[in-house]
Formats: structure tokens, sequence, C-alpha cells
């Protein structure tokens, strides 16, 4: 699966409308894995049992049982400075993320997961993003 551009705010707006969970994970300032495990663990709401590593944070996102059973929509904003800082981690974490929408399209009998990468800005700016799933 790719990342392709899209506008952000309308997808934030869609999501709300529709009743998805939105889970807004802002990466500003990390340049760290233990800071992004954090971020992510507080965005994804995880239960106290998430172990702030990637295999925890796959594991999460397969399971979700702790959010409404709608859709969910992760929204990842402030983003480039990581992947610039360091781009392992990125790239980890995007596969991670893609995994977990195949999980849940696979499963094709209940909610779904969707996660859009914000070009820049706040997660409710308006502007260009950029969506998987």
């Amino acid at each position: 699966m790719t990342l392709d551009p899209q506008p952000l705010a309308p997808a934030l707006a869609a999501a709300e409308k529709a009743g998805w969970t939105i889970l807004r994970l802002d990466l500003d300032g990390v340049r760290g894995k233990a800071e992004l495990m954090r971020r992510c663990g507080d965005a994804v709401r995880v239960p106290e049992w998430f172990g702030g590593n990637w295999d925890a944070l796959a594991d999460a996102l397969r399971d979700l049982s702790w959010l409404p059973q709608a859709g969910r929509l992760v929204a990842v904003t402030s983003w480039q400075g990581l992947a610039g800082a360091r781009p392992r981690d990125w790239e980890v974490l995007v596969e991670v993320l893609e995994e977990a929408v195949d999980f849940w399209r696979e499963r094709g009998d209940g909610p779904v997961l969707r996660v859009l990468l914000a070009e820049s800005g706040a997660a409710g700016a308006p502007g260009a993003g950029r969506r998987q799933g």
C-alpha cells in the first residue's frame, strides 16, 4: 500500500459526520523512539498493557477493542521532523500503520481503520494531506 496525497480537513469532516473515532497523532518535536511510542500510545488510547515497542503498537492497532466499533481514523500531523531525524523509525511506523490498515480491511466484518498523514500544520487545519487506506 502506498501513501497518496489527500486533503486532510475534508477527510476529518467526513469521518466525524460518519461517526468515526478520530485519533490525532501529533508528532511535533518527536525525535526519538521512546517519545514516538508515548505519542502513539496516547493517540490510540492504548490500555495499560501497551509495551511501548513496535510489536506492542502493531498488536494494539490490530485490537482496538477499547474504542467504539465505528470506523477509526488516525490523523498523523507534524511528522516531517521525525522522518528527517529518524528515517528508520519513520519507515517502521509507516509499515506498522499500513499493516494495521490491511488487517482491518481484510477482516471485512467490522470497523475499518484509515490513516491520514498531513503534509503540514495541525490535524484540523485545511490543506493537503497524505492518505493511507
